[in-house]
């Protein structure tokens, strides 16, 4: 059994890339299993195995303890590592090739609060990864794409698992813009020069300073473009999954 973490920023479609992935597993004879783990989630586009909104209520916990919104789903998030036995065994007793844990909608429920590496470390200790979404339409300007950059980073230090980054909903974007993100991942030169055709001033510095900063440290993190909705990219976007989980070798054991 494989965990695969899907994390990226409010509407960057973790939750439909969850969907579409594990319907292309089944597709290519994997057997899966679908964890929802954002407690707020109120229409999801896939049938979770396991879903934390059995185990804590976002509404509940509102009306006991006079939170709003956001009070309540930092309180949920937090609450759902008191349950982190109980959901690991429903997961074991599913038994599944691989596992697609969805995420919180508000990263930072997950990412950065304490609990979020805890859940990740005690989620069963069967091998996992992160998958980091890139949201194609926000990344075209070069200061969004190295804020992203920057924060998956960061989501890395915190988990310090294998991590995979994917260039979500690509299919909102022309080709020739899509290719020019891939080349910012895949070449320090090409993103540097867009910082500097791009930005000026305390934009163009900052942002050529932290691009550097994250090259020197020797991180190399190329992009999967992937598009939830017309399937473009699940192969190698797949691959890379197999690459860092299984050694290239398929999930099937």
């Amino acid at each position: 059994m494989l965990i695969v973490f899907i994390i990226g920023t409010a509407g960057s479609g973790k939750s439909l890339l969850t969907a579409a992935f594990n319907e292309w597993l089944k597709l290519s004879k994997q057997t899966t299993a679908v964890v929802n783990l954002d407690p707020g989630a109120t229409v999801l586009p896939y049938t979770p195995h396991v879903d934390v909104r059995n185990y804590v209520n976002v509404e509940a916990l509102m009306d006991e303890y006079g939170l709003g919104p956001n009070g309540a789903l930092v309180m949920a998030s937090d609450l759902i590592a008191d349950e982190i036995e109980e959901i690991s065994r429903e997961i074991e007793e599913i038994d599944s090739d691989i596992v697609l844990v969805d995420t919180s909608g508000q990263m930072e429920l997950f990412a950065f609060r304490a609990s979020g590496p805890y859940i990740a470390n005690e989620l069963t200790k069967e091998p996992k990864a992160i998958v980091y979404l890139f949201d194609a339409v926000f990344c075209t300007n070069p200061q969004n794409y190295v804020s992203n950059l920057f924060l998956s980073v960061a989501v890395h230090s915190r988990f310090v698992q294998p991590q995979i980054h994917v260039l979500s909903k690509c299919d909102l974007l022309p080709k020739e813009e899509v290719n020019k993100i891939i080349n910012w991942s895949a070449n320090p030169r090409a993103l540097e020069a867009a910082i500097e055709e791009k930005l000026e001033g305390t934009k163009r510095l900052l942002n050529r300073r932290l691009a550097q900063a994250i090259n020197q440290l020797g991180l190399r993190l190329p992009l999967a473009p992937v598009s939830a909705k017309t399937n473009e990219g699940m192969i190698n976007f797949n691959m890379f999954l197999e690459r860092i989980l299984a050694g290239g070798e398929k999930y099937t054991y």
